[in-house]
């Protein structure tokens, strides 16, 4: 017969892994200290976060992981740790799409972990500002949903910013039913952002077409307007509905199952190569015949693979299109700094608005 282990010796074995555990973590803070005076004596005054390391760690710590846990638990375990690091350094702040409990906020957390600062900003154009000016090191925007498409003011506002992409997150959306309501026969009006009432539509359609469909700057801000209404209801995320005290009426309503919203981050700062890498463009052709036929070409050439391409009016002329591109690869690698190289030839203007790890998921 198999002998059980005590569970008194286990808990003793579990309390000294603790203690190992505690006191490796501090040795990695007082290094992470280390780091930051050596950056200092260097002459860097800027921030210390380098997204290009943290991905590498990142992957090393999902190659090396036996388990049982999981990668994405390990992950997120060493996401925390690095930023709490990170914090005593030199602490971040963050800028996203507010009030707090918004998806970006969510993204945020997921992509610097929880000891920055997140400052909440109004629109999309608020974080552009707040980190031109320096206010905030970095922002986290919107860019394309799986199922709605890009999100059109982030394309936009590069077309005027001189900031850059450091990186990017993406983030399984679930939108929920909530409100202050008895039954759904009570509800008149239904309060969420645009791109959320869209990817909602078939269930809305169905369960509340009689009910007015209002958009608003964030779902966030949804659930807080509709915390003082009696016939209204808010869609948004389960940390919204905490925050402002509302009951989830109905959970996980969006059309779409696999509904994904991408991230990026962006700030003044490039990120070195890791081998993991995606590069982001803007291109203007003019209006001329076969223009994307030489945005296209180079890429062909040295067998570079496209990972989207949207085209947005330029601004500039009518029916003058820029082209904005995602690519496989990091701008320093030879084969695609010569297919830039070509392209820049080819085109009236390139603009690459960072190369950057792809996102860990």
């Amino acid at each position: 017969m198999t002998s059980v282990t005590p569970l008194s010796e286990i808990r003793d074995k579990i309390d000294a892994i603790d203690k190992q555990i505690l006191q490796l973590i501090n040795q990695r803070a007082c290094c992470a200290m280390e780091v930051a005076k050596t950056k200092i004596a260097q002459g860097e005054n800027g921030t210390f976060y380098r997204p290009d390391r943290e991905s590498l760690v990142l992957r090393r710590i999902k190659e090396l992981n036996k388990g049982p846990l999981s990668d994405d638990t390990a992950m997120r375990f060493f996401r925390e740790l690095m930023s709490a690091c990170l914090a005593l350094e030199k602490p971040l702040d963050v800028a996203f799409l507010g009030p707090e409990g918004t998806f970006t906020q969510q993204a945020a957390f997921k992509h610097f972990g929880h000891a920055v600062k997140t400052v909440p900003s109004a629109t999309i154009n608020e974080i552009f500002n707040s980190v031109e000016s320096g206010n905030c090191q970095f922002g986290v925007v919107p860019v394309e949903n799986s199922t709605e498409g890009v999100i059109s003011h982030t394309l936009d506002r590069f077309l005027s910013s001189p900031l850059k992409i450091c990186g990017e997150v993406e983030i399984r959306v679930h939108h929920n039913l909530m409100g202050n309501v008895e039954s759904l026969a009570d509800i008149t009006e239904v309060f969420s952002h645009q791109q959320s009432l869209a990817q909602c539509r078939q269930w809305l359609d169905r369960h509340l077409p009689q009910a007015q469909r209002i958009a608003v700057n964030s779902n966030a801000e949804a659930a807080r307007l509709v915390s003082t209404k009696i016939q209204a209801a808010a869609i948004a995320g389960q940390v919204a509905a905490e925050l402002y005290g509302l009951n989830i009426l109905e959970k996980n309503i969006e059309d779409e199952p696999n509904n994904t919203t991408r991230f990026i981050i962006i700030g003044q700062q490039t990120s070195a190569s890791t081998g993991n890498d995606k590069t982001s463009l803007v291109v203007s052709t003019g209006n001329q015949p076969g223009a994307l036929h030489k945005i296209l070409e180079p890429f062909a050439k040295f067998g570079i693979g496209m990972m989207h391409i949207e085209s947005r009016p330029s601004r500039q002329g009518l029916w003058d299109y820029v082209f904005f591109i995602d690519i496989e690869g990091h701008c320093e690698d030879d084969y695609v700094a010569q297919a830039l190289a070509l392209l820049e030839n080819n085109v009236h203007m390139l603009n690459i608005l960072g190369s950057y790890p792809k996102a860990v998921l």
